[in-house]
């Protein structure tokens, strides 16, 4: 048995057989008598997945969406140990393709998916998987920043993006100072508290890479991958995240952006306080953040062209992105 079939063997416990296997990203994919399965190895937590198992059966019940269901083995357990005491999980799996960011078909498939998720996704609160305040998250990436700023100012030779985050951090800075403030006199805790006392849970990893689309019968479905991250929380982090993406890839497109909007409020409208906090998020620089962190967090004697190439499209887009923010007021 090669690297191939690691995992392979698990499918007994299941009753299944695979007529056919692919490799996936970090998984097998088989097809079978009863459809198309993923293997996977599993590294999380037994408490967390069952929770996981118990959401996307709701979600499957509810007709509204197809998910990558966590299938119990013949012993009712959603892991499955091989021979060598690996863990492993089986989940329903598609043939599709992942949505294209290219696409606005695709992208708008996406958002469409994503918000009649959201009508179903509720479960009791489990205080254990709510997401942090988004109020302590500002606070900290903004430390952070300032650490950052600190560390490169005295270093007595710098490189080319030293240089360039030096010159770009003091306006950066303010912008998530200014997110932080808004944050603090919106209505986000009211929104939170909400959330929390409904259930309201989140994917938290909502991205291009766990949309797939299905062409079936001149009909497209949608289906809605990897749960791992999910979180109780506002809604809007995920619709959030999952625009951005979109948007630094299309240049902060105001009509993309608009009608991303538009399609995730035709399924599921967003109060006045949800779309201010939608605002508030977008107000807040992320992705600079990410940059300088992973910048400090890796080997800063060595910085890779890449990362400039990245900063350069920042602070690039820099004004495409204010517009944007300012047009949601």
């Amino acid at each position: 048995m090669g690297l191939y079939d690691k995992g392979l063997s698990v499918l007994e416990q299941y009753d299944l057989e695979a007529t056919a296997v692919y490799r996936g990203r970090g998984a097998l994919i088989c097809d079978t008598k009863e459809g198309t399965v993923l293997i996977r190895e599993f590294l999380g937590t037994q408490r967390k997945l069952e929770y996981q198992a118990e959401l996307l059966s709701s979600i499957s019940k509810s007709g509204e969406v197809l998910t990558d269901e966590i299938l119990a083995n013949q012993e009712g357990n959603y892991i499955s140990l091989d021979k060598e005491n690996v863990s492993y999980i089986v989940k329903r799996w598609y043939q599709g393709r992942e949505c294209d960011t290219r696409s606005e078909r695709d992208i708008y498939a996406g958002i469409s998916a994503m918000a009649a998720l959201h009508k179903v996704m509720q479960m009791p609160t489990q205080m254990h998987y709510a997401k942090e305040p988004l109020s302590r998250e500002f606070q900290r990436h903004n430390a952070e920043l300032r650490k950052i700023r600190k560390f490169v100012s005295v270093k007595r030779k710098k490189n080319d993006f030293e240089l360039q985050f030096l010159d770009s951090i003091k306006g950066y800075l303010e912008h998530g100072e200014e997110a932080l403030k808004s944050l603090e006199t919106s209505q986000y805790e009211k929104l939170k508290a909400n959330a929390l006392e409904k259930g309201t849970v989140c994917h938290g990893d909502y991205n291009q890479h766990n949309v797939w689309l299905l062409e079936q019968k001149a009909e497209q479905k949608v289906a809605v991958t990897n749960f791992d991250s999910w979180n109780y929380d506002v809604q809007t982090a995920d619709l959030y995240q999952f625009m951005r993406k979109i948007l630094e890839k299309h240049d902060w497109d105001f009509k993309i952006g608009k009608n991303m909007l538009n399609k995730y409020q035709e399924i599921k409208p967003l109060s006045k306080e949800e779309l201010e906090n939608l605002r508030v998020r977008f107000a807040y620089p992320e992705k600079y953040w990410k940059l300088a962190n992973y910048y400090y967090t890796h080997n800063k004697a060595w910085t890779s062209e890449k990362n400039l190439e990245k900063l350069k499209k920042l602070t690039a887009q820099h004004d495409n992105w204010r517009n944007f923010v300012e047009s949601m007021v």
